[in-house]
């Protein structure tokens, strides 16, 4: 018996195929419908291949009464013989080479989707390892967001500034690693901060005569401060320290002073106005320390600021013989827009340098930052309370910087 597959579009082709083939007497014994298969299957349509059969002897038959007729019938049935046999030979053949063919192209496009599979996979597997890489990094950045955050809380409850809070939170956040922790952020924003601040100015005796102008509003307590300075001068390092009292405007502001010079055994003078200052300083010239106090100027008053600023352009006019600082002194506890506007009123006194007072009687400290970053004026002593002449020292930034960050002093 003869069997061979057949294919076409539809089961009516692939039959005609098969009668065509093999004679009318074709016999179909399957029908099924294969469905196409690789990466370009979508564009393609399926298709319909049946069984046929045929008994071997009418197939021999047909093939003879095909071929053309030879006299010697010898030889005619020689060649049909022949004929069928390779005949025979061809066909049988032919349909498992066509049958090999297609497996092994249905293998070939099956190790290629295998293939493309597991490359998918692969690529899966891949992009869910960024995924979870990227969770991590992302739960470790929004660590830092939180410790952050606690640091900008922190600083803002100790009246820093949101804008200078901000300033450097963004700074700390730039310059941040993805494995930071909470030690790290500290120690970052501690180091940024002590940079702000700079290093403190005190006052520095050289060749020249030193001469310091206490300047600043009214109450902030520059007298005090001066006597502070100047017993610590007299008492440690034997300096030789003058007054001059240019504050003739508060009752008792002469008296004060010169109860000060008096205990720790120190002149004090007193001019009336600007004009004054030249040869009141000249005459101490073999001292060693002067130290000049001012009366309180309010921000809103014009005239008073041109009297302070009179009164230091005179002492100017001394500065081959005198070394001149002009120190601007302010309570921490006012309020941080009071000291806006009153730094503002003085921005026309250049190189002055900032004393903050009154330590003791506020526990947030974040306004010495904010106007050192407004004015950038250097900082220089810190006063935190009445005792002369322990209750000052020059500024601590370090202290400082880990109150203003919750730390303990």
């Amino acid at each position: 018996m003869i069997v061979k597959k057949f294919q076409a579009l539809t089961e009516t082709e692939a039959v005609m195929k098969a009668k065509e083939e093999l004679g009318s007497g074709a016999v179909v014994l399957n029908v099924k419908t294969l469905k196409q298969r690789g990466i370009f299957r979508l564009f393609k349509k399926d298709i319909v291949e049946i069984t046929a059969a045929l008994e071997e002897k009418e197939f021999v038959h047909n093939i003879s009464q095909s071929k053309p007729r030879f006299k010697n019938s010898i030889v005619e049935n020689s060649q049909s013989i022949n004929i069928v046999a390779d005949e025979k030979l061809n066909v049988v053949p032919e349909s498992a080479i066509i049958e090999k063919k297609l497996d092994s192209l249905h293998n070939s496009l099956r190790n290629q989707l295998d293939k493309e599979a597991d490359f998918e996979k692969a690529i899966n597997e891949v992009t869910y390892s960024k995924q979870e890489e990227k969770k991590v990094i992302k739960e470790k950045e929004n660590n830092n967001f939180k410790f952050l955050q606690l640091i900008y809380t922190k600083l803002i409850d100790n009246d820093v500034n949101e804008k200078y809070a901000n300033m450097i939170i963004s700074e700390i956040e730039c310059s941040l690693k993805k494995e930071s922790n909470i030690d790290s952020l500290l120690s970052g924003v501690y180091q940024k901060i002590i940079l702000k601040l700079g290093e403190p100015k005190p006052i520095v005796l050289g060749k020249k005569t030193k001469v310091a102008f206490f300047i600043g509003p009214t109450g902030v307590g520059k007298t005090t401060t001066i006597a502070k300075i100047a017993s610590t001068f007299k008492l440690e390092n034997q300096t030789k320290v003058a007054f001059i009292n240019a504050d003739t405007y508060r009752i008792a502001a002469v008296e004060q002073l010169n109860t000060y010079g008096s205990i720790i055994d120190c002149p004090v003078d007193v001019v009336y106005s600007a004009d004054e200052i030249e040869a009141c300083l000249k005459s101490y010239e073999a001292y060693d320390l002067i130290l000049v106090d001012t009366a309180g100027r309010t921000h809103k008053s014009d005239e008073q600021m041109t009297e302070i600023i009179d009164l230091l352009k005179n002492a100017a006019n001394t500065q081959d013989i005198y070394d001149i600082d002009v120190f601007l002194t302010l309570s921490i506890t006012t309020k941080y827009q009071d000291l806006v506007k009153i730094t503002e009123a003085y921005k026309d006194i250049q190189g002055y340098k900032i004393i903050f007072t009154k330590l003791d009687e506020t526990c947030c400290l974040g306004n010495i930052l904010n106007i050192r970053l407004l004015t950038n004026a250097s900082l220089s002593y810190t006063t935190s309370g009445q005792n002369v002449p322990t209750d000052i020292e020059v500024i601590n930034e370090q202290k400082l910087v880990k109150q203003l960050l919750g730390g303990n002093d």
